[in-house]
């Protein structure tokens, strides 16, 4: 697997995995967790700031922020839309640009004014571990609100291997063709036989 090809499979982690967790974050209560709440926002839409910097970096172009959060703090919904957006630049971007362009070097400043020179794949790597790292920050303040409280706040499974299952089910046939569906001649004659029809079937699906 080449580097494009990995940093591909990574974005489209990164995708899915900021998907999921814009959806958890909806289960945080503004009225219960306030403070975990906002805490949450705040760490990625410093994601989303740094991804937005980064991508001008990859561009060699300059960029409007001085500094790597912004002094508001957006509504979940536009942060939501706002990752979605950033992470299908990405994705674009990572179709069009060639190996030898992830390899060259370009300079760069970061917002506190020190300077920067990192290859194109390393920015990109860059980007994806450090949005996986505020991601599992977010995780911890979810399960600790959770724990907390009576409020149930349903938490993603953000791993890679999770990600895959659930995108390519067919993984979990291990290269083995899936069991054939069973057909069933007639239709058992009472509730009771019914029942343990239908829980003899989602065997098959195990």
């Amino acid at each position: 697997m080449s580097a494009s090809e990995l940093l591909l499979k990574m974005f489209r982690y990164q995708a899915w995995a900021n998907g999921e967790l814009m959806e958890a974050m909806s289960g945080l209560s503004a009225e219960h967790h306030p403070a975990e709440r906002r805490f949450a926002i705040r760490l990625m839409n410093h994601c989303l700031v740094v991804s937005r910097i980064f991508a001008a970096h990859l561009l060699g172009k300059g960029h409007h922020f001085t500094a790597d959060n912004t002094p508001g703090t957006p509504e979940l919904a536009e942060l939501r839309a706002g990752l979605a957006a950033i992470d299908r630049w990405y994705l674009d971007y990572l179709w069009m640009v060639s190996p030898a362009m992830l390899s060259e070097s370009i300079p760069f400043v970061f917002t506190d004014g020190s300077d920067g020179y990192m290859t194109r794949e390393e920015m990109l790597t860059h980007v994806v571990t450090h949005c996986g790292y505020h991601r599992g920050e977010v995780g911890r303040v979810m399960a600790q609100a959770s724990g907390e409280s009576d409020e149930s706040i349903s938490l993603p499974r953000d791993t890679y291997a999770a990600h895959l299952h659930r995108t390519e089910p067919s993984r979990r046939f291990r290269g083995r063709a899936p069991l054939p569906a069973v057909h069933i001649a007639q239709e058992p004659a009472n509730a009771t036989s019914r029942m343990f029809h239908a829980a003899a079937l989602l065997l098959w699906d195990v």
